[in-house]
């Protein structure tokens, strides 16, 4: 089993017995959709620590848009709740970039790879991830990619 998933574990475990509903239902649902990646596929097997946290990063982001959307739709109590739950699970994701630290990774990747114009977007973009290593957001990071290209 990897230490991140047992960390999850241990800390449901924790919370459960703490009587903290918010952290055991959040916990519980992050170990849920672990352990519907670890069977997806044709046979089961254990997820790495990168994996698992490839996962619980799809669920913050899940949490973070229907925050969103119960917002827009003026279900702030869904949306309160859509938010702290995805507190819970920001505790086991590194550290999120900040722009400037962004543009600098990016900058180096460009560099690196010799990439100048808006044709070479995709190898670009490939590079970035790479070197970003999941602390920033597809989106940004994209975003960041397209202004450094002058795409």
């Amino acid at each position: 089993m990897s230490t991140l998933k047992d960390r999850l574990t241990t800390d449901m475990r924790n919370a459960l017995k703490a009587r903290d509903e918010l952290t055991t239902s959040t916990l519980r649902l992050a170990l849920a959709a672990v352990g519907t990646a670890e069977v997806a596929g044709k046979v089961k097997r254990e997820l790495s620590d990168d994996e698992v946290l490839a996962v619980l990063t799809k669920e913050a982001k899940k949490r973070r848009e229907s925050a969103v959307a119960f917002a827009d739709a003026g279900r702030t109590e869904q949306a309160a709740k859509e938010t702290a739950e995805g507190e819970v699970l920001e505790r086991y994701l590194p550290k999120q970039l900040g722009d400037a630290e962004l543009a600098e990774l990016v900058s180096q990747a460009l560099a690196e790879g010799g990439f100048t114009g808006k044709a070479q977007m995709g190898p670009a973009m490939k590079s970035a991830q790479a070197a970003v290593a999941g602390r920033a957001e597809g989106g940004r990071v994209a975003a960041e990619v397209r202004r450094q290209l002058g795409a």
